[in-house]
């Protein structure tokens, strides 16, 4: 592999990183050492001066002791949506760096724009800087959106160093940057997009933010398996990561946050794409619940994202199989979740479903890892097979272990009062659970009193 040259004549070393973990070694191989997956070290380069030294950035500093570190509690910058503020922490704090991701088209560019506006309509300075489009064509999307605001400032540029230069004579109360694969820095010997340029400019903006104060927000692309392209290491760098799910042509958007140092991670916020972008859903619930009730293969659970409880409604539908293997399809959750409960029902109850054909779908475009959905599958998938609806107003609240029993899931009160909230009445849960609450419940201890209290 020859080495790569900088713009000084200096030799650049190469190194590889995988795009999976982020770990990095001097030598290639075909599989990670660190994380063991197959073709994903990819070559970068190290950064080196004019004497062929490696770059050192920021001043040093002497250790001191952490209980005389002087902190001051600083408000948080609210967006103007409470949506958006509930998967930030509760606002955006100062000197905070944001990666959001998404497929194309599904409303990261469209939501940072209407960011601009609320904070720009609230007196607030914001710099909007593209590597993608031109003044004019976010000229046109703004006027589509209502963006009014004198607050803001559009650049329109690849360079990282003119952007860095830029927040540090502007001084904003917010900078977006659409997008970082887009962005580079002219003294590294490489393409926008790479691994040495996606690391370095974040590096960059990451320093400049925290210096001054100023957060940054930076739209990503995401690979065909949904993550930001590039190294892992570039969410490991930033304070917060936000991804947008939901199908692309379902007018409502979740925005999930998978990780954030100043809140809680997997907050989602619910939002409706309209002509006018994206607004927030005043009623979550409405989002996951069809208006009609007690239908067949159809069951209630509920599940907790963050801080927040949500009832979302489980479909399922089981039937004769055409073909020599049946099909295990699942919408919104783990398809190895479908065949773990599927032989427990073989198990133990002795239902014969190796010539069925099963289809689960969680309703609104949801996904979950929630063990506590685990119950509203299993009478989802019985009421399929036995044709029948199950009893109205029920919510259906455990996780299944590999012998039948119940098990109680964590924040068990919260999820029961949601759900009385609602108006359901038949709430069943694990009967080892301890309650607090007095709402009446059913406690069932395995799927063999499920199955008696259902049929």
């Amino acid at each position: 592999m020859r080495a790569q040259v900088t713009k000084w004549g200096n030799e650049m070393p190469s190194s590889f990183v995988c795009t999976d973990c982020g770990f990095e070694t001097g030598k290639w191989s075909g599989k990670c050492p660190n994380c063991g997956s197959w073709s994903t070290m990819k070559e970068s380069g190290r950064v080196l001066g004019k004497g062929g030294t490696l770059i050192q950035t920021g001043s040093k500093k002497k250790p001191e002791k952490i209980v005389k570190i002087s902190g001051v509690e600083e408000a948080r910058l609210l967006t103007g949506n409470s949506e958006l503020d509930l998967v930030l922490g509760g606002g955006i704090v100062s000197g905070m760096l944001i990666l959001i991701g998404g497929e194309p088209g599904i409303g990261k560019s469209t939501l940072m724009l209407q960011l601009a506006e609320w904070l720009g309509q609230s007196g607030k300075k914001v710099l909007y800087c593209s590597g993608e489009e031109s003044a004019a064509q976010i000229h046109l999307r703004s006027k589509r959106l209502g963006v009014k605001s004198e607050n803001i400032l559009l650049l329109c540029t690849n360079d990282t160093e003119h952007i860095v230069e830029s927040i540090e004579e502007e001084l904003p109360d917010l900078t977006i940057v659409d997008s970082v694969q887009s962005i580079s820095i002219g003294s590294i010997d490489s393409i926008p997009g790479s691994i040495t340029q996606l690391r370095e400019s974040t590096n960059r903006l990451l320093k400049c933010g925290k210096e001054h104060g100023v957060p940054i927000f930076m739209v990503g692309h995401v690979t065909k398996e949904g993550y930001v392209a590039g190294p892992k290491i570039l969410e490991h760098m930033v304070d917060t990561v936000l991804y947008f799910e939901g199908e692309m042509r379902n007018q409502y958007k979740i925005l999930r946050a998978v990780k954030n140092r100043f809140g809680s991670t997997n907050e989602i916020g619910l939002f409706e794409m309209t002509n006018l972008g994206l607004m927030q859903v005043e009623s979550p619930n409405s989002v996951f619940l069809s208006n009609e009730l007690a239908q067949i293969g159809t069951s209630i659970g509920c599940i907790i994202e963050g801080t927040r409880s949500f009832i979302v409604e489980v479909q399922s539908l089981a039937t004769g199989s055409n073909y020599g293997t049946p099909q295990r399809v699942v919408v919104g959750l783990e398809q190895k979740k479908l065949a773990i409960l599927l032989a427990i029902l073989e198990k133990n109850l002795s239902l014969y479903l190796r010539s069925n054909d099963v289809f689960i779908n969680l309703a609104g475009g949801i996904r979950s890892a929630d063990p506590s959905l685990d119950l509203a599958i299993i009478a989802a998938i019985i009421s399929s097979l036995k044709d029948s609806p199950l009893p109205e107003n029920s919510v259906f609240i455990g996780e299944v272990g590999l012998n039948g029993e119940i098990r109680p899931v964590s924040q068990l009160d919260a999820r029961i009062s949601e759900a009385s909230k609602l108006g359901y009445t038949n709430i069943f849960v694990s009967g080892f659970a301890r309650l607090k609450s007095s709402t009446k419940v059913h406690k069932i201890k395995d799927i063999k009193a499920l199955f008696q209290a259902i049929t």
